[in-house]
């Protein structure tokens, strides 16, 4: 375990500070065992912690409830992920609001190439279960990771299909990992974690309170490339992540049914409101994230060759030389650099007609 997890454990336990605020003190101070050694002035200092904050932090003496966690994650072998982490979801990190610390049981990689969100009603028709058990058959080629919130109705069967397809599956949770909810899916969750993997980014004693399933959808909609939405009403868990998904720049994808059907009236509220784009099939949203398969490319020339290229442009083209295509945020978090810089490079890199920018965000070699 990282010599900072105990710190990082209690940061997240500080009554005041908040996601937002704990990653303002680690930007601020390094470490979290540098936030709980700093002084009262210093820690008052920070913007948007004054005082109240600040006592909280220094008056906090519960350290033996984070050493317990460690003992459960160690026992039950979990893994801590922070945002240093590589293994963190690195398509999370632009998330003005994203966890400072994650907890994970699984074997999929959290920062594959490509990663969708499904979710939909509990109360499901056998249109919203077809819909969704075809889109990810449709889409079994392209190795896609399939993430969901493990509830009832299209969670489960998103879940489900993709263990059916051999497709790695992942399934967020609004409590600890000391229990799982609800427990009718206890079987199905023990083959996510092993044909895929359970996040969450609550400490194992916490319970499935009501609160917490909109918490977890932020990462739900935080950690994928896009959110599809089979079929919803006008409110509810997917409503909250279709806008979720939105405020963090995410492509937002919805179905249609019928337009008396009310399981798909929050599906028509979204493409109504440009909220969504309309897709009808797995194909149409291949089409609008670029994830076309193309033919056996000709050899092609290398103009990287012939052309002058600085240090930041040359990391990032070898980059893109080792995988077919890279999201956006997973550049930001290999290369280290910082958005503005590596936004300027990719620019130039597209002036110079070395890549070619896609839908969601990501860019490849150009062919």
């Amino acid at each position: 375990m990282h010599p900072d997890l105990l710190y990082q454990i209690s940061l997240t336990r500080v009554p005041q500070v908040g996601c937002i605020h704990a990653k303002i003190l680690l930007q601020t101070f390094g470490t979290a065992e540098a936030v709980f050694r700093a002084s009262l002035p210093s820690l008052e200092r920070v913007e948007g912690i004054g005082r109240i904050r600040a006592q909280s932090i220094k008056t906090f003496r519960d350290f033996s409830r984070s050493e317990k966690e460690i003992h459960f994650l160690e026992r039950y072998q979990i893994s801590a992920l922070a945002p240093n982490d590589p293994a963190y979801p690195q398509r999370l990190l632009p998330c003005y609001d994203a966890p400072v610390l994650l907890y994970y049981k699984g074997n999929a990689d959290l920062n594959q190439l490509k990663i969708i969100s499904v979710v939909g009603t509990r109360r499901f028709s056998d249109y919203g279960k077809q819909i969704t058990e075809k889109l990810i058959r449709d889409l079994t080629a392209y190795q896609v990771l399939v993430v969901s919130g493990l509830a009832f109705g299209i969670d489960a069967i998103a879940h489900k299909t993709a263990l059916k397809q051999s497709l790695q599956t992942v399934g967020v949770l609004a409590h600890g990992l000391s229990t799982l909810y609800p427990p009718e899916h206890l079987l199905l969750s023990k083959d996510i974690a092993k044909h895929g993997g359970l996040l969450t980014e609550f400490l194992s004693d916490c319970k499935p309170d009501k609160h917490n399933f909109p918490i977890r959808n932020r990462i739900v909609a935080g950690m994928s490339d896009a959110v599809i939405v089979t079929e919803t009403g006008v409110k509810g868990g997917s409503m909250i992540t279709a806008d979720l998904a939105n405020g963090y720049n995410k492509e937002v994808f919805a179905f249609p049914g019928r337009s008396t059907d009310l399981k798909s009236a929050g599906c028509h509220w979204l493409i109504r409101n440009h909220q969504a784009n309309l897709i009808s099939s797995a194909q149409d949203l291949i089409q609008g994230m670029g994830w076309e398969k193309k033919q056996a490319p000709v050899l092609k020339k290398q103009p990287e060759l012939f052309v002058e290229l600085n240090e930041p442009e040359q990391r990032i083209l070898n980059l893109l030389k080792e995988r077919e295509s890279m999201h956006i945020d997973t550049i930001n978090a290999v290369t280290g650099f910082t958005q503005s810089l590596n936004a300027a490079t990719l620019l130039s890199l597209e002036m110079k007609d070395l890549i070619q920018s896609l839908p969601g965000r990501i860019y490849k070699l150009r062919n």
